[in-house]
């Protein structure tokens, strides 16, 4: 039986050393907010509950005192298990500091796994993570000295390898929707994505332990037809209503991110000229007619904004992770939305799609590249920012396309009648001759056949068997001055070598 309680009462059903399974999704996205808070308070008043293992599948919260960072407490949280970092400075300084267990896993692996422990199997066997740094030969996804139970294992089958992954039972899994019925039936009508809601409910209750929800409204029994029911009350023990709940924290309700028609579809400004816009330009290149894309945070999510401008969105289908295929991806803050999207899955069955190999191309961040052509995203200098769902889309798409500037920290640009000057150099380099971290490998990636680029504002890479290529350079850019003394290695180069478009540097 549902009972209907209030967030501080709901907070008080979370034991000490429980497991905790948290829904959301970058800003404010399916995130039970006051639930989360109503936790927090409790713990700060009266030290409970205390020692939690907490696993969130996506980054959410406002980068500040939201969203992850209401558990980034010693004594609260005893082991975080996150696929995406970078939302919760809190937390990632608990892990650097080496106060809390800390595992970084990717985003696909969690969400499915979910249903795994629901189904209460073995566990995920998957080859996504090989060759990356959740591999157990190079360190099984544990971030700090302080983590000592490995998740992963790597096995042989049919003569192949794979990486096992197995997460804790849950015990408690944190929730949203829109609606709630008088009988518990969650409804997501006004969400703009599903996430994995359900799979993370049904884990818990197939292990004894309880779901709570936090929803917008109640409606009366009845009033939701059955197609609507995203959670059957079956699996639902508490739900907290949350009058001010907003769909994000762009706005109280969007209906076009819910893909709800408007008579004349309004999209948002073009991006600002500049460096961001070059690399989306000539990213954009890549896409051909039919295509099914998946863009990711950062500077890759501009392809979908220079896609739109260039009336190519109706070309191709854009996807994203959290479960929406077609429309216009958002960008920045309210990454994990889309406008207008034609369809919202269940995060699982997204990633079951990206893992079966069912992306044409993928366009991603690059935070480090190497010779080897392999990419780091998750883990640089002092920031641990996780790798979210990169492992799992970079891996699996036929064709990758990684998106970044040549340098970081100060970079400043000229642009100018298609041409590029540059008036500040940037102070950390990104072509290394050994990455960081490998979140993505070259070698791997080659072996399986699989094509790669590496976009920046001023040259274009490309991978190959031997390693990476310089194929392209900017009108304006001379390869002795501006490029090879700012990479820690001499790439391959193409003859001749190309001059990348000039009309991608015109406003």
């Amino acid at each position: 039986m549902v009972k209907f309680m209030t967030a501080d009462q709901a907070a008080l059903l979370v034991p000490d050393e429980a497991h905790l399974a948290l829904l959301g999704s970058g800003g404010g996205v399916l995130e039970p907010d006051l639930v989360y808070e109503a936790l927090e308070k409790r713990f700060l008043a009266h030290g409970a509950p205390r020692r939690l293992t907490v696993t969130a599948a996506c980054g959410f919260g406002d980068k500040g005192c939201g969203g992850i960072s209401r558990f980034a407490h010693e004594g609260m949280t005893r082991r975080f298990i996150g696929a995406h970092w970078a939302w919760s400075p809190q937390m990632q300084k608990l892990a650097l500091e080496n106060r809390i267990e800390a595992y970084n896993l990717p985003q696909g692996v969690l969400v499915t796994n979910y249903r795994e422990l629901a189904a209460r199997r073995i566990g995920l066997i998957t080859k996504t993570g090989l060759h990356t740094f959740v591999d157990p030969r190079l360190g099984g996804g544990q971030v700090n000295s302080s983590t000592k139970k490995p998740l992963v294992e790597l096995i042989r089958l049919q003569g192949e390898d794979w990486l096992h992954y197995q997460l804790p039972p849950v015990d408690v899994a944190i929730i949203r929707g829109s609606l709630a019925d008088e009988d518990g039936n969650i409804s997501v009508r006004n969400e703009a994505a599903n996430g994995e809601l359900l799979p993370m409910a049904q884990a818990a209750k197939n292990n004894g332990g309880i779901v709570i929800c936090q929803v917008k409204q109640v409606v009366r029994k009845g009033s939701l037809c059955a197609r609507e029911v995203a959670v059957p009350s079956i699996f639902v023990d508490a739900v907290v209503v949350s009058p001010g709940q907003w769909q994000s924290r762009g706005g109280e309700y969007e209906p076009a991110f819910t893909g709800q028609e408007h008579p004349l579809r309004q999209m948002p400004m073009p991006m600002p000229f500049g460096i961001r816009k070059v690399i989306a330009r000539r990213a954009a290149m890549e896409l051909y007619k039919g295509n099914i894309v998946n863009v990711g945070v950062g500077i890759s999510d501009g392809v979908a904004s220079v896609a739109a401008e260039q009336g190519l969105l109706d070309a191709v289908t854009m996807t994203v992770e959290q479960g929406l295929i077609g429309g216009l991806p958002s960008r920045g803050d309210l990454f994990g939305t889309s406008l207008y999207p034609s369809a919202i899955l269940d995060a699982p069955a997204q990633f079951d799609f990206y893992s079966g190999g069912g992306l044409d191309i993928a366009f991603l961040g690059m935070a480090q590249a190497d010779l080897q052509g392999n990419v780091n995203v998750s883990r640089f200098g002092a920031r641990l920012a996780g790798c979210g769902g990169f492992i799992d889309i970079s891996q699996n798409a036929k064709k990758c396309v990684f998106c970044g500037t040549f340098t970081a920290n100060g970079l400043e640009v000229q642009l100018h009648h298609g041409k590029m000057k540059i008036v500040h150099e940037g102070t950390i380099s990104k072509f290394l001759r050994q990455v960081e971290q490998v979140t993505y490998s070259g070698a791997y990636a080659s072996q399986q056949g699989r094509s790669a680029l590496y976009i920046t504002e001023r040259a274009v890479f490309e991978l190959t068997s031997a390693g990476l290529v310089l194929t392209e350079i900017a009108p304006g850019i001379s390869l002795e001055r501006d490029i090879l003394p700012h990479m820690e290695f001499r790439p391959i180069q193409r003859q001749p070598l190309l001059e990348m478009d000039p009309k991608i540097f015109q406003e």
